[in-house]
Formats: C-alpha cells, sequence, structure tokens
C-alpha cells in the first residue's frame, strides 16, 4: 500500500466515522423511524417474536428481519434510540464497502493491484460522503437494511463472475443476501437481481449458463431463511396476512399505486438519482462514455468490462422498474447507489491515470453545485435572526461555498486530483458539523419529545392521548402507551365528549378551526415549532407551523 492509499483510506476512516457519532443525540425521526425503535421494544414487552405490533396494535405490512435485529441489538445494550441506530450506521458501511469492492473487480487493467484498491478507495469515499446516505442511516432502517442486502447480492454475483474458480462459494452467499432481503422487504429482493442476471446472460448471449446458477441449492437457501417464519405466521394467524402483504404492500402497491398518496410523473428518478449519489454521480455521464469507449476497443470476453456492463442494467433496471410503477417513492431506487458510485470511482482512476476526458467538467459541476447549495443554505436558514434557525447552518453554509468555489477553481487549473480530494475534505467537514451541531439544534423543531415531557406526570391510566391529522408515531416509544391517530372530526369530538380525560395533538390552525365544535371546554397546555420543508414556505419567510397539545381537563393547568 503507499502513500495515496494512506491518504484515501485516513479520508474514508474520517468520512465513516459521523455514521457512528453522537447517535443519541437527536430524537426519534417521526417519517419512518420510529416504526423501527418501537416495534421491537414492544415485542419484548410482549415476549413475541412472530407477529410484530405498534402502537399495540399489529404491524404486518413489512417483513420480520429488521425488527429482530433491532430488537437484538436492545438484547445486547439495551432500549434507547442511539441503540436502534447502530446496525443502521453498521449497514451504511456494508454498502460503502460494497462500492469498494464493486469498483475493485471492475476496474480495468486488473492486473495492476494498485489500480484496482484506487477505484476501490475513490468508490467507497464518495458512497461515504453522500449526504443523502448519512441522513438515511440515521432514520430509515429498512431502506438501508435492503439496499444494502440487494447490494451485496450484486457483488456476490460480480464476483461469481469475476472468479469462476470460487463461482460456487459466490453464489451461495447470493442466495443467503437475496433470503436476508426477502425477509426485509419481500419479493422485490427476488425479482429486481433476477431480472438484471437475466438480461446480462441474455446481453452476452449466455442464457444457456442459467443452469448454472445453482437455482435448486438457491431455492433451497432463499427457503430455509424465509419459509419459517412465514410458516410460523401461518400456523398462527393463517393466510390472510401474508395474502395481504403480497398483494397489498406488493402487486397492488405497484400497479395502482396503493398507500401512496401523491402522483408522481415519469422523470421523477431523473433528479432522486443523481441527489441518491451526490457527488459521484456528478461523474455518471462521462463514465457512461468511457464506458462506451471501452466497449469498442476491448473484447466483450474482458471480465471487468463485463461487470460494468452489470453495474449499468442494476442502475438502468431498477430505475426503469419503478419508473413505470403507480407508486414512486424516492427510497425504492436507493439500491443503486454502490453501482453508481463504483461507475464513478473507476472513470475517476481512468481520468487520473489515463488523462479521460470528463473529469475536469465533472469536477467543475460538483463544485458549482456545492457554492449553490451552500449559498441556499446561508439565504434560508443561515441567518441566526431568520425566521428558520440552525445552529451549525452558517458553517455548513460557508464551508459548502468555499469548498464548491475552490473545487471548480482547482479542476479549472487541471489540478484534477487536488480538486477530488477538495470534494472530500469539504463533504467530510460538513458531515462532521451536520451530526455535532445540526442534527442537535434540530431539536427545536421536533416538538413531539417536550409533548412527552409534559404529559408524562399528568397522565393516568384510563387517560386518552390522541393525534389529529398529525403522524407522530414516535408519542408511542416516549409514552409507552397507546397514542389514537385520528383523521376525522367526529370521532376527534367523541373522544372530548366520552367522560374521560384527553389529550391531544393538533396543528394550531385545525384547533383553531374546530376550538367552539368540541363541545366541552379546552385548553392549551403547551405549544412547540415543527419544521415545514416546502421550499416556498421558506423562501416567504413565513414561520415555522405549530403544534399544540391540548385537553379537557383543565382545572389543574
Amino acid at each position: 500500500m503507499n502513500r495515496r492509499h494512506l491518504l484515501l483510506g485516513l479520508l474514508l476512516s474520517l468520512a465513516i466515522c459521523p455514521y457512528f457519532v453522537d447517535l443519541d443525540g437527536s430524537s426519534i425521526w417521526d417519517a419512518n423511524e420510529a416504526f423501527y425503535v418501537e416495534t421491537p421494544r414492544e415485542m419484548m414487552e410482549r415476549g413475541d417474536y412472530v407477529s410484530p405490533t405498534f402502537n399495540y396494535e399489529p404491524r404486518q405490512n413489512k417483513p420480520i428481519l429488521s425488527y429482530w435485529i433491532v430488537a437484538a441489538f436492545y438484547q445486547l445494550f439495551g432500549v434507547s434510540v442511539a441503540v436502534q441506530r447502530i446496525p443502521m450506521a453498521l449497514g451504511a458501511v456494508a454498502l460503502i464497502g460494497t462500492a469498494f469492492f464493486l469498483a475493485f473487480v471492475a476496474a480495468p487493467q486488473a492486473s495492476v493491484l494498485s489500480r484496482r484498491i484506487d477505484a476501490g478507495l475513490w468508490a467507497a469515499l464518495g458512497l461515504a460522503i453522500t449526504p443523502r446516505l448519512l441522513m438515511f442511516a440515521r432514520r430509515i432502517f429498512i431502506d438501508i437494511y435492503i439496499s444494502m442486502f440487494m447490494g451485496l447480492t450484486l457483488l456476490f454475483f460480480a464476483l461469481a463472475e469475476r472468479y469462476p474458480s470460487r463461482r460456487r462459494l459466490f453464489l451461495a452467499l447470493m442466495y443467503v443476501a437475496v433470503g436476508l432481503g426477502v425477509l426485509t422487504k419481500g419479493p422485490i429482493a427476488i425479482l429486481l437481481p433476477g431480472i438484471v442476471f437475466a438480461l446480462y446472460l441474455l446481453l452476452h448471449r449466455e442464457l444457456g449458463r442459467i443452469r448454472a446458477m445453482m437455482l435448486p441449492a438457491g431455492i433451497l437457501i432463499v427457503g430455509a431463511i424465509v419459509i419459517p417464519w412465514y410458516a410460523a405466521v401461518y400456523v398462527r394467524e393463517g393466510w390472510e396476512p401474508i395474502k395481504s402483504f403480497i398483494l397489498g404492500e406488493n402487486v397492488a402497491r405497484y400497479t395502482a399505486g396503493v398507500g401512496v398518496d401523491t402522483v408522481r410523473g415519469p422523470f421523477f428518478y431523473v433528479p432522486v438519482l443523481f441527489s441518491d449519489s451526490f457527488p459521484w454521480s456528478m461523474f455518471l455521464f462521462a463514465a457512461a462514455a468511457a464506458w462506451f469507449a471501452d466497449r469498442r476497443r476491448t473484447s466483450a470476453s474482458d471480465p471487468t468490462l463485463r461487470i460494468r456492463d452489470l453495474l449499468w442494467l442494476w442502475i438502468i433496471v431498477i430505475v426503469g422498474f419503478f419508473t413505470i410503477s403507480a407508486a414512486k417513492q424516492d427510497l425504492y431506487i436507493f439500491p443503486i447507489v454502490p453501482a453508481i458510485t463504483a461507475l464513478a470511482g473507476i472513470f475517476i482512476v481512468q481520468g487520473l491515470d489515463e488523462g479521460r476526458r470528463g473529469l475536469r467538467p465533472s469536477a467543475v459541476v460538483v463544485g458549482a453545485v456545492m457554492a449553490l447549495a451552500g449559498a441556499g443554505v446561508l439565504y434560508l436558514v443561515g441567518s441566526p435572526t431568520g425566521t428558520y434557525v440552525f445552529e451549525g447552518a452558517r458553517i455548513m453554509g460557508l464551508v459548502g461555498v468555499c469548498g464548491g468555489l475552490g473545487v471548480a477553481a482547482l479542476a479549472g487549473a487541471h489540478r484534477y486530483r487536488a480538486s477530488l480530494l477538495a470534494i472530500i475534505v469539504t463533504f467530510v467537514l460538513l458531515d462532521w458539523v451536520f451530526v455535532l451541531r445540526v442534527l442537535p439544534g434540530f431539536e427545536r423543531y421536533k416538538p413531539v419529545p417536550g409533548f412527552a415531557r409534559t404529559l408524562a406526570p399528568r397522565l393516568q391510566k384510563d387517560d386518552l392521548v390522541v393525534t389529529y391529522f398529525e403522524a407522530l408515531p414516535s408519542l408511542v416509544f416516549y409514552l409507552r402507551r397507546h397514542v389514537d391517530p385520528l383523521f376525522s372530526s367526529g370521532e376527534f369530538f367523541e373522544r372530548f365528549q366520552s367522560g374521560r380525560t384527553v389529550y391531544a395533538v393538533l396543528s394550531m390552525d385545525n384547533y383553531r378551526d374546530i376550538a367552539e365544535q368540541i363541545g366541552v371546554e379546552t385548553c392549551i397546555l403547551e405549544r412547540r415549532a415543527t419544521f415545514d420543508v416546502k421550499l416556498k414556505n421558506m423562501y416567504a419567510r413565513q414561520p415555522p407551523p405549530e403544534l399544540v397539545l391540548i385537553t379537557n381537563r383543565c382545572s389543574n393547568h
């Protein structure tokens, strides 16, 4: 290992560390994380590891593995938000490692070990500094893990192709990854890799090799991982929950958009593709041009070129598959990120060592986007007297502007390696500021922990806790009790008129609209700001919307 590898390795370590820093410095994200914090806790409380519940009600819309993983960490280290985030961080690191090895096995001139290590390190660095991965690794357990298992499926197939003498071992590991993926999110972990690998064989006119893919053994491996839990569910509850998951959560969601309220157009995934893997996604056009050039002048049997074919198919198939679906969510295509950063890492090595075209404009674009994003942060949330205030935002904005301008200037002066290192250093600094300053400061816009502290000493066994047109699932974890999510004014009024003590969380606007219709005296116990991420509201300098905690027990207020 030379000095260059040591430098890149040191930067990679500095980029990975923020994934594990200050995991308890911010509270639960209500958008998704609450389900994976609370459901395993309820499993342990009930001693039931077959039928998951959330909010003390059945939760059967996802397979079991994510809950088991968190429950295992709870058993080892205790129940807390920080402990739930440890396996998420480990999953992110596994994705980064996957990007390294994909680039390692796909780098041209495979006989030159140092070139393969270079490609792997650039790929891993590009994924480690990706802002979306760092953010997802703090809040979205299931999508980190399905991306990890699908990425490992891709990697083991690539290794089986690259090293045929160990094909059986790598294919067996691939089927293990497939089984774990199915137990994480369902049949998609079989379907998408199956389509990609079939098209790969078709592209190379080798469909007959399907017989060498160990399909009977693969079915046994996947079945051994998946069937025991489904069998336990069937014995306990019959076919209904299994059928509901497969037909409702998968088929109906894909074909009819069931459960998804937003209709998105055919180009929805274009900006998602580039933002998910930024900054290395900006090298994708140049990487594609280099791939086409290599296909014209290199033998189609070259194993490294074949693996690059595989990586491009992986990206195209996954993006295309979800583009034609009725339900489009940005996270659905996140499994492509190791392939994108691997291709970018390979191109970066080609650009630095061979002078391939595209390195300069790609780096300039990255620098320009960084500078613009930094300026946007300064304008929207960088002022200490602004409508939205984030600690550390001003530092992040200045780092983004200065780093971006520096990257563009170095690339413009043909100092390509320096510009790439400047990208990495800038993002490492941004990530550290983000986890140490911005995330803890964002707590002022998370009202649930404060409401829970107010409620905890007041609540009696028979009291009711409800939310009204607000998705606040983390309240269940913080209160350790059932919370009624209501989306009907009639039901809301009925709770308050039941004669029982009721505590409700709703928006200030909704409370103004319905206060006189509730039918009993109510009062506000507490009001807290929450974050509205709509850019038009931030540009208009509209104040953050408020949530209020109200009750019909006002005598002690």
